[in-house]
């Protein structure tokens, strides 16, 4: 496994994380099943575990964090999220200071850790003013519950706008943005977060670098039963083009002239960018983490990746 720094922060995280979205409480409930996954995460060398106290109403929280309190802490880079509602509670949503000092104590007794390495505002909230969002994750930082805070599927302009404040007021910024990013879904992170993120210091940690699967070739024949764009519809509409399929094939011989499968192809390719920390995999079988730990440390030449751009455009 390879590491980088989360940003321009001294965190180190694992180019490959594991994450607990639509996985873990939802496909994976046996508590043996997800204590074998993460395990293996970590016997390869993953440290960096994603979750979201929304991911599965805090089970999947629960799932993972179980086998996390296994393991010594201070290895581990352990990230939770905030903002999606958790009950009918009207306060019970968004980025109030109410609800992200509320919200902390639940994830951080539902992953039973005394503190986070990142905690997240999992969307922006523009019913809440920036200095009130900012000033709540500078003082759950300052309570010693995070070390760090983060963005997710923000717009380049709101992360900016929360570093200034930061910085004019003292407080901590935060270092990381998450967005979706894959070879399919590309270019509001090329053309709208990398150029600001780059320039400022803001590490990318990136979900769906797989596009739900499809990247790994899965869906050459067909729709499989039980697979997530199968079961999924409107992602299946979004994703399962003739386009995209025809993409997905063009790029195995890619694949295989460099040893390797698809989804290390397409993991690594997004790991080519210098303002990505890490991406963040699913996995329902330790197979899946055998192969996806893989794409750690492989550098894709110019020639290849001019191959995988012809294909992709």
């Amino acid at each position: 496994m390879d590491y980088r720094n989360l940003g321009r922060s001294g965190l180190k995280v694992s180019e490959v994380a594991l994450g607990g979205w639509e996985t873990y409480g939802v496909n994976v409930n046996e508590a043996q099943s997800v204590r074998e996954i993460v395990l293996k995460a970590y016997e390869e060398g993953v440290n960096y575990f994603d979750q979201a106290d929304v991911y599965a109403r805090g089970k999947s929280e629960e799932l993972m964090g179980a086998v996390l309190a296994e393991l010594p802490r201070p290895n581990l880079v352990i990230a939770s999220k905030v903002y999606w509602p958790m009950s009918d509670n009207v306060n019970d949503r968004g980025l109030s200071r109410k609800h992200v000092l509320e919200s902390i104590r639940g994830t951080l007794k539902r992953l039973q850790t005394d503190y986070l390495d990142i905690y997240f505002a999992h969307r922006y909230d523009p019913q809440v003013p920036m200095e009130e969002i900012v000033m709540a994750f500078d003082q759950v930082i300052r309570n010693g519950q995070a070390l760090y805070w983060g963005t997710s599927m923000w717009p380049a302009a709101r992360i900016a706008q929360a570093v200034e404040v930061a910085r004019a007021h003292g407080l901590h910024a935060p270092v990381t943005e998450q967005p979706e990013y894959n070879m399919l879904r590309r270019e509001r992170v090329e053309q709208e977060i990398l150029p600001y993120t780059d320039s400022a210091g803001v590490g990318l940690v990136v979900w769906s670098p797989l596009a739900m699967g499809l990247l790994t070739g899965k869906y050459d024949d067909g729709r499989p039963a039980g697979a997530r764009l199968t079961e999924k519809e409107n992602w299946g509409k979004s994703f399962l083009t003739d386009e995209n399929i025809g993409k997905v094939r063009a790029l195995r011989p890619v694949a295989d002239e460099l040893g390797l499968t698809r989804a290390q192809l397409a993991l690594a390719w997004i790991l080519r960018q210098p303002g990505v920390s890490s991406v963040i995999t699913g996995a329902t079988r330790t197979s899946q983490i055998e192969e996806t730990v893989k794409a750690a440390g492989v550098n894709l030449s110019a020639e290849v990746v001019q191959k995988i751009e012809d294909i992709l455009k």
